[in-house]
């Protein structure tokens, strides 16, 4: 049974998640749902995903969540080819730059977070200092570690999970005017794993949603 990909072109959860699956070759279905009309808050979507998030992957009848868990599964189901290192100092150090992205800077600067911010008064300027100010932390902690174990991809010579995560950041950086001029590192394997087919297939603007696609 083919896989369900629900997903919304510009968020940067799904986006590492059809990153995977193209790296693992995996065909899907696409299924958009629209976080600005909220129709991730609809009755049946939230039946099936009570967090009401993109992205959720539905293989048969077993709907799942959270990105970097879906990544995760996919490489226990489909190992080949990994987006793990073998060894398990390799894995830490991949699941740590994974969770930087993941856990510390794109849950601070999602759309939740933005509307929210609105809702208190914040303006758009200092929403936007925001923003960087949580991205430039999580970068200089990523760009000595990419600089350390990067070989071509941000680690080791073949991209993986950790460059599922750094794309869409990278692409979030530019879309909000971050100055990513300090980070060579992290632009040098952004640039390399960018000019995959894999990664190229998963760019928003390539999504059946985007604007650019209606």
């Amino acid at each position: 049974m083919a896989l369900t990909l629900y997903s919304y072109w510009r968020a940067t959860a799904p986006y590492r998640v059809r990153i995977a699956l193209g790296l693992k070759g995996l065909a899907y279905d696409y299924i958009p749902v629209s976080l600005p009309k909220g129709e991730q808050r609809a009755a049946d979507y939230l039946q099936r995903n009570p967090q009401g998030l993109t992205p959720m992957l539905v293989d048969g009848d077993q709907a799942m969540t959270q990105s970097l868990a879906l990544m995760e599964w996919l490489e226990e189901t489909h190992p080949q080819p990994p987006l793990l290192p073998a060894d398990p100092g390799g894995r830490q150090v991949v699941r740590a730059m994974a969770g930087i992205i993941a856990c510390d800077i794109h849950p601070l600067n999602n759309l939740r977070i933005q509307q929210q911010l609105t809702a208190f008064g914040v303006s758009e300027a200092d929403r936007q200092a925001w923003v960087a100010r949580w991205m430039h932390e999580g970068f200089e902690a990523l760009e000595p570690m990419i600089a350390r174990h990067g070989q071509g991809f941000a680690f080791g010579a073949s991209p993986g999970l950790a460059d599922c995560c750094l794309v869409p950041q990278v692409y979030s950086a530019e879309r909000y005017g971050v100055d990513l001029s300090p980070y060579s590192a992290i632009r040098a394997a952004a640039a390399a794993a960018q000019a995959l087919p894999a990664f190229a297939a998963a760019h928003p603007d390539r999504q059946p949603d985007a604007p650019a696609a209606a």
